[in-house]
């Protein structure tokens, strides 16, 4: 069984910081912790998860063979086919399970209803310009709703980082998504509850506003040209962003 020596990695990380002259809360914002993270890794309370050892090597100033083996390697200097071998099964040992993507779960109903939404959605859009409507601000929301409703019907991982319940965190980045609410702090208790609040109002909303717009088209009201831009895009972000709030609020006490 291969392991990180958290003694020596949490005196490694304190030595790299200080010499970086980075206070415990400084590198916690860089990496969008606590400070109580850092002066675990520190302590040898624990070590950080593997996602973390990237973003932490770069600022801290090594590489992540450095970072695993707890000490910095002269230049030149090869690493032994041996030692190699041993880094490899630490970080597979450092590491949590891979969560899964909602693609690999076994429930497909989410994606049934993205693609049903997208459908109805488009349908509308496609109504609204062959009547001659002005379709470019639904429009874009519509793109905005299919591209964000691809990724939390499609993409999104089951379950957060095990740091996530270790720490109160509100920002939850996964490659280029980033979601920051101020308030809420995510872990795997609210997770589930946000996911799905998110999935249902977003492919609410790729369905139902294009069928809106189209309606209000037919309907000729004048003061509706002039306040659709604003009303869709405050209707798309605050029963998107308040449903969220609420759920991770509610769900988010541990």
């Amino acid at each position: 069984m291969f392991e990180i020596d958290k003694r020596k990695f949490g005196a490694f990380v304190a030595q790299l910081r200080k010499e970086k002259g980075y206070t415990q809360k400084e590198l916690a914002d860089r990496l969008f912790l606590s400070d109580k993270a850092i002066s675990k890794w520190e302590t040898s309370v624990s070590i950080p998860d593997t996602t973390l050892l990237v973003p932490l090597a770069e600022l801290l100033g090594v590489t992540v063979t450095e970072l695993l083996m707890c000490a910095r390697m002269e230049q030149p200097h090869a690493v032994e086919p041996e030692q190699v071998e041993t880094l490899v099964k630490t970080a597979i040992a450092f590491s949590d399970e891979k969560p899964l993507r909602a693609y690999q779960e076994k429930d497909k109903k989410w994606m049934l209803v993205y693609l049903f939404a997208l459908l109805v959605g488009g349908g509308a859009l496609l109504l609204a310009y062959t009547s001659g409507q002005m379709i470019e601000q639904i429009g874009l929301l519509f793109v905005m709703s299919a591209i964000f409703g691809a990724y939390f019907c499609f993409f999104v991982q089951g379950r957060l980082p095990k740091y996530y319940d270790e720490n109160r965190i509100n920002v939850y980045t996964d490659g280029m998504f980033r979601m920051n609410l101020v308030g809420v702090a995510f872990n795997n208790t609210n997770w589930p509850h946000i996911v799905r609040a998110c999935r249902t109002w977003i492919c609410t909303a790729m369905a139902f506003l294009p069928v809106l717009c189209l309606l209000m088209g037919y309907t000729q009201i004048a003061w509706w040209a002039a306040v659709q831009p604003y009303a869709l895009l405050l209707l798309f972000l605050g029963m998107l962003l308040l449903p969220i709030y609420i759920m991770g609020r509610k769900y988010g006490s541990k």
